[in-house]
């Protein structure tokens, strides 16, 4: 009998690679005491930071939302309800989504694993921190947090090492008693797993069920009517960046009767419940009324029986080419050869003849068709894993029966460990919701399932209140947002007002205005206007400004300057296209190799990049490098494998992650991979020598950045973690990577996802971390935060658009944020010695509307000018406004900081100074010129006319500085 052979596509996406490792120390969990500390740091980095009034306006978009982990909704009013993100943060509604406000921005981490509110006492708030879904972006978190004032403040309640956490539950009736199901490190062993019970309000917490440094907890449930009983669901899994563990023996749940003090497990093989070496993540959901009825919804890693397939001898099987002769091989029939190689998407220059050529030529054994599509290190199975299964209990959990007796298809696949939510509706015991890929409910008690997906509803589902009141009220959250129905999914509305986009990666385009571009977790590549502002006049227009152009994960994105309409884009492993904006045409684009080889590896975000020098050559990268040199239309694999080989496991690992081109000479490339390696070429990538012997090993190379101010330097980000090692890996080499310097010795231990080079100012870096973004004045030496207007988010990518000096900013949880840098880029070690140093002033249209409002229910039209200014100490700061004549009619004082300032300004006279500036006015005026009558507008207010003026800035110590500002008149046309 034939084996079920995977998918070309499949080995690959799961390709681990090559038996080469190279051995070095592998890195440690970071402690949590230390974790607290970068904390301190980051609040004491923005402190003194120089830059702490340059402002980030978020740039959208909304639209496409971010990952929900949880959702809590007020019993008494469901327009009212929490919404916990995965990297966002936690937002609240009263409104029933139509706007919410952020709770929980500032605090060590903002990753959320689940939350918990007791509507009864002040709606008190307690936070899960971590996010438990175990995916590739799910950041560690900090252990418990509590509000009791509604989220404005927030007290860190403990369990700090237990970095993510699945479930809060509260006690019914005891503001003071809670329980909390810790699911552990997700990269590492460690102890702080388990369940937790706090009898005194989270001052102290006690450790009552644990298993083992590799077994946490996931759920929890308690009996509304005797808080008693609990049930406890617990999950084995380990994690690497080669290899995930979705299962166990320790897997299963377990139950409680004395109030979580002691526990039993009630999944034993003779209760019903799987109880094999490959039970996963667990969901629980118990009926209210009835409490003794309890589902789990399983994620079953045990095997399904081999589907028996008729033979079919006309049909070629892989496993035929390992042992075939030369001389067997040239007699197959040509067409099930071709039928082979169509099967298994083998580029079409191989047909049967081709291939058969090579055979006889000796060029090529028969074994290498199995080469092909084999990588040695995956693990190939026989069938598929059971996936998600429903099991129901009407005893307590004593006995369990599967519900239904087909698998539920389509469902988890092997991505089980993503989901894990079961809902039982309040109102029918036989009425549940069960959440993964799609949304399936039954109305049988779990015997039959009905997907009620609809239009505007995001698949990959991972939250769900359902009604206790009314049948059909559902609040869904998924990787898409929030998404609310009456009807049981009949009709769906999006509830996205809040900008929590999660971004791989951010690009730019020349255009006036220029375009953003970025690719984010599981919501495809979008693409918006620079000047965006959050509004929804679009609903009206029928037209959102942000345009979706790719599917899938979106991944790095590239333009072509020359046009702005060719885009290079694409999604997980490796898999791109080259995309005309204007014609919808799409060429895909991805390297393949050869017979005789063995599969490539691709990174999940696969490198792409194309060179400015010759925008028609766009460079790729696998496990090996790639070049284009017609806009990818052909591929060519230029190098061997440039990582330590990959390890064995069920991910794809030893691939390239970063590459980077000189802007100063054409073909200096560097390479970057997960493995820890550094590769340098200086002939465009013919040759390559490894650089990163030096450096740390084993960690993942997030950047690598070719200096545009001095051919010869390089910097590196390394990443620690997919080890839980969250230690800043900050390097720069002035000769290519021969010698590398550690910089960045004061950021917080707070893993890089990026560093960056700014264009103009060789002396400007920046960094971006799992909490936020760094700058640096002294090439690395030191560093500050620049996070005004921007909360504590993850920062996976940023660029500096080259024309206009916008900082464009992807964050992993709240989209992207812009602000001009152009003010930090003049802050030169000159610029910074001074005292003081002003700003010059573009002109200023005047406008005769100023003060007045265009309708009488509108706002009044008011002029802002910002003074911008930096000053090397803090303290009153005078700004004048002076005729050309040197009068003054304007006095400011601000209390400045050291750094950069900005002060606002409406171009206002103050009133005691009318006569005077109405005869400075007319003293300009020209002989027989009208005279001008200063007066106010219609809000009271004298505003400046149109000439030239002198703005005045003077420091507490003394120092002085000025700058012309011209205020022109409309320009008026002339009679003819």
């Amino acid at each position: 009998m034939q084996k079920r052979i995977l998918s070309a596509a499949l080995l690959v996406a799961l390709s681990g690679c090559a038996v080469a490792q190279k051995t070095g120390k592998q890195p440690s969990p970071t402690p949590a005491k230390e974790r607290f500390q970068a904390h301190q740091a980051r609040q004491q980095l923005t402190q003194n930071s120089l830059v702490r009034n340059l402002a980030l306006r978020n740039a959208g978009p909304s639209i496409m939302s971010g990952r929900i982990t949880d959702l809590e909704v007020s019993p008494t009013d469901p327009t009212t309800f929490y919404a916990a993100f995965a990297s966002g943060g936690l937002w609240k509604t009263t409104n029933n989504g139509l706007s919410f406000e952020p709770l929980f921005d500032e605090q060590a981490v903002m990753t959320i694993g689940d939350i918990a509110v007791d509507w009864k006492n002040n709606e008190t708030i307690w936070i899960g921190t971590g996010e438990s879904n175990s995916s590739r972006s799910s950041y560690a978190g900090v252990g418990v947090y509590k509000s009791t004032d509604g989220g404005k403040t927030w007290q860190h309640m403990g369990l700090d090492d237990t970095h993510h956490i699945g479930k809060i539950i509260l006690h019914p009736n005891d503001p003071n008693t809670a329980w909390v199901a810790a699911v552990g490190h997700l990269y590492s062993p460690n102890k702080e797993r388990g369940i937790y019970k706090t009898t005194d309000g989270g001052k102290s917490w006690k450790k009552t069920l644990y298993q083992d440094d590799k077994t946490g907890a996931i759920d929890l449930q308690v009996d509304p009517k005797n808080p008693n009983n609990l049930y406890a669901a617990m999950w084995h899994r380990e994690r690497s960046a080669w290899n995930f563990v979705e299962g166990g023996k320790t897997s299963g749940i377990f139950k409680s009767t004395d109030g979580g003090n002691t526990w039993a497990d009630i999944s034993t093989a003779s209760s019903g419940f799987p109880d094999s070496n490959n039970v996963g993540r667990i969901g629980l959901s118990l009926f209210p009324d009835n409490p003794n009825i309890l589902y789990a919804l399983v994620d079953n890693y045990d095997r399904r029986p081999v589907e028996k397939e008729a033979d079919k001898p006309e049909m070629l099987d892989n496993d035929l080419f390992k042992g075939i002769s030369s001389d067997e091989f040239l007699k197959l029939d040509d067409k099930s050869l071709n039928e082979f190689l169509d099967r298994n998407r083998f580029p079409r220059d191989y047909t049967a003849k081709s291939v058969k050529e090579m055979v006889q030529r000796g060029e090529l054994k028969p074994a290498a068709l199995t080469d092909y599509l084999t990588d040695p290190t995956v693990e190939t199975y026989e069938s598929e894993v059971r996936g998600a299964e429903v099991y129901r209990s009407e005893d307590g959990g004593k006995t369990w029966k599967k519900t239904h007796d087909d698998f539920i298809n389509d469902m988890y696949s092997s991505y089980g460990y993503y989901f894990g939510v079961i809902r039982v509706a309040p109102t029918d015991a036989n009425k549940i919701y069960i959440l993964g890929v799609p949304l399936l409910m039954s109305e049988d008690g779990g015997k039959t399932f009905r997907n009620i997906e609809g239009d505007n509803v995001h698949s990959d589902h991972q939250a769900l209140w359902v009604s206790p009141d009314k049948p059909g009220h559902l609040i869904n959250g998924n990787d898409g947002g929030i998404n609310i129905t009456y009807d049981d999914g009949k009709s769906w509305y999006y509830a996205n007002a809040p900008a929590v986009g999660q971004f791989y990666s951010v690009a730019v385009d020349m255009a006036k205005p220029y375009n953003v571009y970025g690719g984010l977790q599981d919501n495809g590549t979008w693409y918006g206007p620079s000047n965006y502002k959050y509004s929804l006049d679009w609903t009206s227009r029928g037209k959102y400004p942000y345009e979706r152009i790719g599917g899938g994960d979106g991944m790095m994105v590239q333009v072509d300057w020359r046009d702005n309409n060719t885009v290079y884009l694409g999604s997980q492993y490796g898999n791109y296209t080259r995309l005309n904006k204007q014609t919808g045409e799409r060429t895909f684009i991805k390297p393949s190799h050869k017979l005789g080889e063995t599969p490539l590896r691709f990174n999940w975000e696969a490198p792409i990049l194309l060179s400015r020098h010759n925008q028609d050559v766009l460079y790729f990268g696998s496990n090996k490098f790639h070049r284009s040199m017609n806009k990818g239309e052909e591929m060519e694999t230029l190098s061997g494998d440039l990582t330590n080989g990959g390890r064995k496991g069920d991910v794809g690992y030893g691939t390239l992650t970063s590459i980077d081109e000189s802007p100063l000479r054409f073909g200096l490339l560097y390479t970057g991979s997960d493995d820890g390696v550094i590769q340098a070429s200086k002939d465009g990538g013919y040759t390559w020598t490894k650089v990163s012997d030096k450096l740390p090993q084993n960690l993942w190379v997030s950047t690598v950045v070719a200096s545009a101010h001095k051919q010869d330097r390089v910097y590196t980000s390394l990443n620690g973690y997919r080890w839980d090692d969250f230690t800043p890996y900050l390097y720069m080499s002035e000769d290519n990577g021969k010698k590398w310097e550690r910089i960045g010795g004061n950021l917080p231990q707070e893993a890089i996802n990026v560093v960056k080079e700014d264009p103009k100012n060789p002396n400007l870096l920046y960094v971006g971390t799992d909490h936020g973004l760094y700058i640096s004045l002294d090439r690395g030496k030191t560093f500050m935060t620049m996070n005004q207007g921007m909360p504590a988010v993850s920062v996976h990518d940023v660029v500096v658009h080259p024309r206009e000096n916008d900082l464009v900013v992807g964050t992993h949880g709240r989209s992207i944020y812009i602000t001009n840098v152009e003010h930090l880029q003049s802050l030169t070690p000159e610029v910074m010695n001074k005292q003081l140093h002003l700003f010059t002033f573009k002109p200023v249209n005047y406008s005769s509307n100023w003060g007045n409002k265009g309708y009488t229910w509108s706002e009044v039209n008011k002029p802002e000018l910002t003074v911008p200014f930096y000053t090397s100490a803090a303290g009153t700061t005078t700004i004048r406004i002076k005729t050309e004549k040197g009068e003054v009619v304007k006095e400011l004082q601000d209390q400045s900081e050291r750094g950069l300032n900005y002060v606002s300004y409406d171009l206002s006279v103050d009133a005691a100074k009318a006569s005077m500036y109405e005869a400075a006015v007319n003293a300009t005026k020209k002989e027989g010129e009208d005279k001008a009558k200063v007066e106010a507008a219609k809000d009271g207010v004298i505003y400046l006319q149109p000439g030239k003026y002198t703005i005045e800035v003077t420091t507490a110590g003394g120092t002085t500085q000025t700058q012309e500002l011209t205020i022109k008149a409309p320009e008026r046309r002339t009679r003819g």
